[in-house]
């Protein structure tokens, strides 16, 4: 029988306390500063294409090392955190961001390059970490609040980037936007050491004795599996890059059948030490769950799309007309710019959504919305004003989307298993992420054309085409898992 609550009782388990906020403040500037970082460097891709003579295929590796990176550490970092602490541990990988942030400032070739992508890869891991700390402190049917709070700041970090890092790539070159961080970073460090503190837990989320059962349990960190998972996912990317090189200059069949192997044994070596591993890097358990199954597809498909656009809009921007708009790097940020502004509104709007109406109806309602963006993206690309209206919508989407498919996962995951279930999460996004834009790359490497008056080879006008209705066929699928959501999970959580 359901326990009567009495006025006094709700107002209680119901109220986030000033020490949540605080701590949701501070732990989501985090995702200010590394959207800042990440999106004013996507109008900058096309000089740095050119600065290192990259072909398209080769391209995507500016955001496919830094995903590769993160889909490593996150799990890592979760196994990390429950042998040392949250804090500690993300105290640490802020460390090797802010180290990657300033070899990414003095970078001068690309191998070096690469590496500052990998360091600043191993951040990503920060969020699994902070959205664990957080969710510890709100009251359940407040958490989406929370969510929505923490989508608009990184909305916030991408409107930064696009305005202020455009101006400063533009006036004194993309390497200064990483420099320009560096202040940022370091006050941050300070701030979450002296004032944040986990395991202030909130009493909803007081179920048994948890400290008692994560104590008994302390987890081994998976070495092993860290280093089959990402020899899986480099070579997966490295076969679609190797498949996007042009005929005449591209590897033989004999590389291509070798790295093909490498996947596949790799993969399967990946497999059998999860399943023999007593604390695997991939809590696989969880997806016995097909709530959280088919909610972790969802963010694979939203991660493959997103970033699969992400890749393909600055290059269009960029490239001379009749291609593309011919716009320099300030102009490219200005056409994303409606992207960032709308993430700013509907995210922390979508929290107080999800917080009246539940998870899966805006889960299914921004899935649909999403379909439209990309449709109309896919339509009207070639008139700068409607790439902007689809970005925009895309963004509405995408808030009420993402905020109902995270509030899900938090809400159908066990107190003992939230930072490796966040840390499956966040590794399944960055996978579908990374393989967005390298798909993109190799679609655009392999339909190039020549601009008059403009030396070089730039990717075809029907290879937008082609971009945009594969992310539309990815968004339609995540309206189709968020169908089959919706009946898998608890009718008591529906309204949730």
């Amino acid at each position: 029988m359901e326990k009567e609550k009495s006025p006094h009782t709700d107002s209680t388990d119901n109220k986030i306390p000033f020490s949540a906020w605080k701590t949701l403040a501070i732990l989501s500037s985090i995702a200010t500063m590394v959207m800042y970082t990440e999106t004013m460097l996507v109008p900058s891709l096309p000089h740095i294409i050119r600065e290192f003579s990259l072909p398209y295929s080769i391209s995507p590796w500016i955001l496919t090392t830094y995903l590769i990176s993160g889909a490593v550490m996150t799990p890592i970092a979760s196994s990390l955190a429950n042998l040392h602490g949250k804090k500690k541990v993300l105290l640490y990988i802020m460390l090797v961001y802010a180290a990657g942030v300033i070899v990414g400032g003095l970078t001068t070739d690309l191998y070096s390059f690469l590496l500052a992508r990998g360091m600043q890869g191993v951040g990503m891991a920060m969020f699994p970490l902070a959205f664990s700390i957080i969710r510890e402190q709100f009251p359940k049917n407040r958490l989406a609040i929370g969510q929505g709070i923490i989508t608009s700041m990184f909305a916030s970090g991408s409107i930064l980037g696009l305005l202020i890092g455009s101006g400063i790539s533009e006036a004194f070159g993309w390497r200064m936007t990483f420099l320009s961080i560096v202040p940022v970073t370091g006050l941050l460090l300070l701030v979450i050491k002296r004032s944040i503190h986990e395991g202030r837990i909130h009493p909803q989320w007081q179920q048994g004795n948890i400290a008692t059962e994560q104590s008994a349990t302390k987890p081994s960190l998976d070495i092993f599996g860290a280093i089959a998972l990402s020899v899986v996912v480099t070579s997966f990317l490295l076969l679609l890059t190797y498949m996007g090189q042009e005929t005449g200059g591209g590897p033989s069949m004999t590389i291509l059948l070798l790295v093909s192997a490498l996947c596949a044994v790799s993969f399967g070596a990946f497999v059998l030490i999860e399943r023999k591993a007593a604390h695997p890097l991939v809590n696989y358990r969880l997806f016995k769950n097909r709530t959280l199954l088919l909610a972790n597809v969802m963010i694979v498909v939203i991660g493959f799309s997103m970033f699969m656009v992400f890749q393909t809009i600055p290059i269009l921007v960029e490239s001379p007309k009749p291609i593309g708009f011919g716009a320099n790097v300030t102009e490219a940020a200005a056409i994303q710019l409606p992207f960032a502004i709308i993430l700013l509104i509907v995210g922390p709007t979508s929290g107080f959504i999800v917080s009246k109406m539940g998870s899966i109806r805006p889960a299914i309602v921004g899935s649909s919305v999403n379909v439209l963006g990309f449709i109309l993206l896919a339509t009207f690309h070639t008139l700068p004003w409607m790439v902007s209206t689809s970005l925009a919508i895309i963004s509405t989407g995408l808030s009420l989307g993402s905020v109902g498919i995270m509030n899900i996962i938090l809400l159908n995951t066990p107190q003992r298993n939230m930072v490796s279930s966040l840390g499956n999460t966040t590794l399944l996004r960055i996978i579908g992420s990374s393989v967005g834009p390298a798909m993109a790359g190799v679609l655009m490497q392999t339909h190039l054309v020549t601009a008059n008056g403009s030396p070089g080879t730039f990717p075809a006008p029907e290879t937008y085409t082609m971009i945009f209705v594969g992310a539309s066929i990815m968004a339609a699928l995540s309206v189709l898992m968020s169908l089959l959501l919706r009946k898998s999970i608890p009718i008591s959580l529906r309204t949730v």
